[in-house]
């Protein structure tokens, strides 16, 4: 097989997933956990489903994944329906945080309101720099902002923000979701090898982000059984 032949290969590999997110949001509000508190008592509840696919089993050997694609739909009352579709979408993955010791899970949504004005829905789940205990809510944890128009990124500053909360991913949803893993690839063993080197890929960024607290608290428990073991 030529090296060309190899690349298209290659090219068609893809995975993809399904990721159910809800919460509460506000308006008006641009502190993410007022936006929670005063949305569970107008009861404003907002739910994402995501289906998101990363194109190519390149970009498990790298540091990070940009740009993947996300299809789905968002269901808010407040604004204007259920399964309002996604417009188009993308999702970035264990790119660069607000410092050098974190990274980010980022998510943006283009979607149209029940009477058809267009926003986004952004947000950033915050990976790193804590201890590994935090594993679990960091990356089941989404604060958003959802802004008028359809906005770039390097646009968000001077965008019209509409509401603000936070969504997350459920332990149930997280068992729903590890089932919705798939791999397109043309054959039966590369479609398995590229769900292994995405889990590869997914564990090694955590180990990095979160290996030395982890290896802290096994110390600590190891220590604290040390102690009770003499006493």
């Amino acid at each position: 097989m030529t090296q060309h032949a190899i690349g298209r290969s290659a090219e068609r590999v893809s995975i993809r997933f399904v990721e159910e997110m809800t919460g509460f949001i506000s308006f008006g509000d641009s502190d993410p956990r007022r936006a929670v508190r005063a949305g569970k008592r107008s009861g404003t509840r907002l739910t994402v489903r995501l289906g998101i696919r990363i194109e190519s089993e390149r970009s498990f050997a790298a540091d990070s994944v940009e740009g993947a694609r996300i299809e789905g739909w968002v269901t808010c009352d407040a604004l204007g329906g259920r399964e309002l579709p996604i417009g188009a979408g993308t999702f970035d993955l264990f790119v660069d945080g607000p410092d050098v010791q974190r990274k980010a899970m980022r998510y943006r949504l283009f979607f149209l309101d029940g009477v058809g004005h267009p926003l986004t829905l952004a947000g950033a789940k915050t990976i790193g720099a804590r201890p590994a205990w935090w594993i679990w809510r960091d990356t089941t944890t989404l604060p958003i902002r959802i802004l008028r128009g359809h906005v770039a990124p390097n646009a968000e500053r001077d965008a019209e923000l509409v509401a603000t909360g936070i969504l997350r991913l459920h332990p149930v949803g997280f068992l729903r979701q590890l089932l919705t893993f798939r791999a397109d690839a043309p054959s039966f063993a590369a479609a398995v090898m590229a769900i292994v080197q995405f889990d590869a890929f997914f564990a090694r960024q955590l180990w990095s982000l979160y290996g030395r607290g982890a290896r802290r608290l096994v110390e600590r428990l190891h220590s604290l059984q040390n102690a009770r073991a003499k006493g």
